[in-house]
């Protein structure tokens, strides 16, 4: 017998749900309107409040991190791979800290997450379209939404420690879920068994992704990465699985499409 239905599943998750439609419906809009301008208008505005939620995560306040996104951002505008970017700033920081002996290291952490992976993001619209991110934004959501369900009702297996209330069989349920709606809306330049594939590596990725961010609140003690999204948290809870998930899209669409 299901140790819920799902009736009493919805019910307990309708903040959760609502808060949802309201980020499909923008996704929809966003996505109708297709402009580069708009889509780099999002992610500097996603990535400015990720790292203000990641500070909090890392305990660091250094704001300094502010002015080398803001100059990333603005550069990424313009020059047609943004994740090469996260490089040239890693070096620039390493030389500093060689020269001066005295950049602070932690302004590392925010460089590799989440600066890195929203550059990814952008990066992916800018070479495989807004039909890219449809088929991310769906095989994470897929990957979320299968874990959740097949979770609630007959995960018994706890996945890892890091995350206690993740099951074994809400993950495999979840991957499955996302690979098969990856299927469907998967770009026209890839083939079903490409589609397959990078549907389910990237699940597995959004899958790690969303531990890797459950890893950083349990390390700074805290249940949400932020409030701005009822029912959800803050955008790194949000967008978790998209930041692991879209970096791996693009290098697998990059060496198989």
């Amino acid at each position: 017998m299901l140790k819920n239905n799902m009736f009493d599943i919805v019910n307990e998750s309708s903040t959760r749900i609502k808060t949802g439609v309201i980020l499909l419906i923008a996704a929809i809009i966003i996505g109708f309107i297709d402009s580069f301008f708009v889509m780099w208008l999002l992610f500097t505005g996603l990535t400015i409040v990720a790292i203000s939620e990641a500070m909090d995560l890392y305990k660091h306040d250094n704001n300094d991190i502010y002015i080398y996104a803001a100059a990333i951002w603005i550069v990424a505008l313009f020059y047609p791979k943004p994740e090469d970017l996260i490089f040239v700033t890693a070096i620039v920081l390493a030389s500093i800290l060689a020269y001066t002996k005295e950049l602070d290291k932690n302004l590392f952490l925010p460089l590799l997450y989440p600066i890195a992976s929203f550059l990814f993001l952008f990066s992916l619209y800018i070479s495989f379209g807004m039909g890219s991110l449809l088929w991310l934004l769906v095989v994470v959501a897929g990957a979320d939404i299968g874990a959740y369900f097949v979770g609630k009702s007959i995960g018994q297996t706890k996945f890892c420690e890091t995350s206690p209330n993740k099951t074994l069989e809400g993950v495999a349920g979840g991957i499955a879920t996302a690979t098969i709606l990856g299927i469907i809306f998967s770009i026209d330049e890839v083939s079903i068994f490409t589609a397959i594939i990078v549907s389910a590596v990237v699940a597995v990725a959004s899958v790690f992704g969303d531990l890797f961010e459950s890893y950083l609140k349990r390390e700074a003690d805290v249940k949400d990465s932020g409030d701005i999204l009822p029912g959800h948290g803050g955008i790194l809870d949000r967008t978790d699985g998209y930041l692991f998930g879209g970096v791996i899209m693009l290098v697998l669409l990059r060496l198989l499409a």
